[in-house]
């Protein structure tokens, strides 16, 4: 890949611009919702008026400036003191679609995905001071992950299987009414925040939902018996492609099922390496 150089672009003013220009290598590589830019940019808008939620950091590998990139990372960067951690972006942000990888390293092919891992690790590259990058949400095998542990071997892997969310309305008796009009989706969306566990959640399900309804990408689905709701259900929408991602009300409409297997990385130094101290 004779050209291709990468590039580092930290901050909320100009990391949105790379999330853009990424849109067709999202496509092509048909990665999740949760890791295209709209969903990305939920997360952003959402983690700029949180204290102490970092800031979002884009490894870019392209052929060149202002081309498309070949290879995308989106990560976020806090610190505690001296010590810097990483994540991917949207990590821990609000509820993702369950029973899938949710998170993706993009990458078009293997030279790309090893010229990402290098410029993921050029972030702490030289620290002297702790530091870890985490990782979690991935594919099984995914390239950019395998090249990270060919860099660092010292680094864990974890795989563990998802549970998927599973819509059973139609069969649970009463009516059903499912609607992508995103009047329907605000007028159902105070029952399913309600049921969020806290704040966090429910501010990332507000603006994604929001923002997925506007580009027709969110169906919400709900069981009634006469003028009682039963059961409300949103489902992600993707082309052919149909999602559950969050639902609440009568359990006999709603079911979990064992989903697919995600992987997960961790590799670090200082002392986020060294076991917790005996309490």
């Amino acid at each position: 890949m004779a050209g291709v150089r990468t590039r580092v672009v930290t901050g909320r003013a100009d990391v949105p611009r790379e999330l853009r220009a990424a849109a067709p290598l999202m496509a092509s590589l048909r990665a999740p919702i949760p890791a295209r830019a709209p969903w990305l940019t939920a997360v952003l808008n959402v983690s700029a008026a949180r204290p102490g939620t970092g800031s979002p950091v884009a490894v870019v590998v392209e052929q060149a400036p202002g081309g498309r990139p070949d290879g995308l990372a989106l990560l976020t960067a806090r610190r505690r003191g001296a010590a810097l951690e990483l994540t991917l972006l949207g990590d821990g942000a609000g509820p993702v679609p369950p029973g899938r990888p949710h998170a993706r390293l993009l990458a078009r092919d293997d030279d790309a995905a090893a010229r990402l891992a290098e410029g993921v690790l050029s972030l702490v590259s030289g620290r002297s001071a702790p530091w870890s990058l985490s990782l979690s949400g991935l594919p099984l095998g995914d390239p950019t992950s395998r090249a990270l542990g060919l860099l660092r071997p010292e680094a864990s892997f974890a795989t563990a299987r998802t549970s998927r969310l599973v819509d059973r309305l139609d069969g649970a008796g009463g009516s059903v009414a499912r609607s992508r009009d995103p009047r329907e989706v605000e007028r159902r969306l105070p029952a399913l925040l309600a049921a969020q566990p806290d704040g966090r959640c429910r501010d990332l399900l507000r603006a994604a939902a929001r923002l997925h309804a506007a580009i027709g990408q969110v169906e919400v689905a709900v069981l009634t018996d006469g003028p009682r709701v039963r059961a409300t259900v949103l489902t992600l929408v993707d082309g052919a492609d149909r999602q559950p991602w969050v639902g609440c009300g009568d359990p006999a409409a709603l079911d979990h099922e064992m989903g697919a297997p995600a992987t997960s990385l961790r590799v670090s130094a200082g002392w986020f390496s060294r076991p917790p101290a005996p309490r």
